[in-house]
């Protein structure tokens, strides 16, 4: 199969967007599409067996933000139909509501099948989100709670594949390298620092937990910690609960450090106001380090309330306290709950599972 992908604006679903193309082009040809935001590549990059990416020259040179594309996207979606009226692919997989827009652009008169991802619904652009969806042969969501907003939306519910975001299955993984710890018990926050990302509820937490340590690593970079407001905010906070002894901020880590820094906690608490992918409370999970995550989005999918983890409502600091006390008091849980999770991860949500769940949805299509 012959599968084009074309990137959304959105830099930070790249590496995930080319982790899944890696693993089609294992079976089928994928080329995955996307305007040049640097200066730097080549316009065309086979960067593994059966994957190219090919960088449209449109526009500047420069990451932008989805908004700030669109005087682009008739040009790249002309530059598309230029390309696949010479190699036709068999199916698109269209990234974003501005993949979507060149996507239908560039297919127009080729009769190749359109699939659509939004990976989240978003409220300015729900209109056009709505006629895309409509438009696209199917609409692949990413939980059962995405897939629940796009029927809200209006799109039809048999246009709506649910097929996971996955984890890289190979980097996280119970045996590895491990961070060094102190003998304090350690809960980890990984991610950014704002308040809607949950780092001020464990935060808050603390009180109630005695001597343990909370480690949180994202946000800024490290030497910019002092001066970062969201930093500034936590340790303020820290300072007033009494409980800046136990907080350590990392600031942001490199990726490879990420797994080894996991396998170092005994939790791992990730508890945002939303959670699109859910993709730190998978990590952990293959890491076999006991989550416990918050109540919405995609952890509703992955985390099995007390059998892969554990599921709180966000901004519940005393709830989530509770349940960490729990946990870290009782090895046997961590244990059990870190075994379950490792299992799920590998057979739910690895790389090799969400493609062949994503070919179904080619070929269903397709036909």
């Amino acid at each position: 199969m012959n599968i084009a992908i074309v990137a959304s604006a959105e830099n930070n679903r790249r590496d995930r967007i080319l982790s899944v193309a890696r693993e089609l082009g294992r079976e089928h040809h994928v080329t995955v599409y996307s305007r040049r935001d640097s200066i730097e590549g080549k316009p065309k990059t086979r960067v593994a067996p059966g994957v190219t990416v090919e960088q449209i020259d449109v526009g500047p040179a420069q990451e932008l933000s989805a908004d700030d594309v669109v005087p682009y996207l008739n040009d790249v979606g002309e530059h598309l139909m230029r390309r696949w009226s010479q190699d036709r692919p068999d199916v698109i997989h269209a990234h974003s509501w501005t993949g979507g827009l060149v996507a239908v652009a560039g297919a127009s008169g080729l009769g190749v099948p359109v699939t659509q991802t939004f990976h989240t619904v978003d409220a300015t652009h729900k209109e056009l989100e709505l006629a895309l969806g409509r438009r696209a042969n199917a609409v692949i969501a990413g939980s059962g709670d995405e897939e629940s907003a796009l029927i809200r939306l209006g799109v039809p519910r048999n246009h709506i594949a649910v097929v996971p975001y996955g984890v890289d299955t190979e980097r996280f993984q119970r045996r590895g390298a491990v961070a060094t710890k102190g003998p304090r018990k350690r809960l980890l926050h990984v991610g950014p620092l704002t308040v809607d990302r949950g780092a001020d509820t464990i935060v808050r937490a603390l009180p109630g937990l005695g001597d343990v340590e909370l480690v949180i690593a994202g946000g800024p970079e490290p030497e910019d910690l002092d001066t970062d407001q969201d930093a500034r905010r936590l340790r303020a906070l820290a300072e007033q609960l009494d409980v800046a002894a136990q907080v350590t901020l990392l600031g942001q880590v490199k990726r490879s450090a990420v797994p080894k820094l996991m396998r170092s906690a005994d939790a791992v608490v990730s508890v945002p106001r939303e959670a699109v992918t859910g993709i730190v409370a998978l990590e952990a999970m293959a890491c076999g380090v006991p989550v416990i995550a918050s109540a919405v989005g995609a952890h509703l999918d992955s985390v099995i309330d007390g059998v892969t983890g554990l599921l709180v409502p966000p901004d519940r600091p005393a709830r989530t306290a509770r349940l960490a006390r729990e946990l870290l008091w009782d090895p046997t849980l961590r244990t059990a709950l870190g075994y379950a999770g490792a299992d799920r991860a590998r057979s739910r949500y690895s790389w090799e599972r969400v493609s062949q769940e994503l070919v179904r949805v080619y070929e269903a299509a397709c036909a």
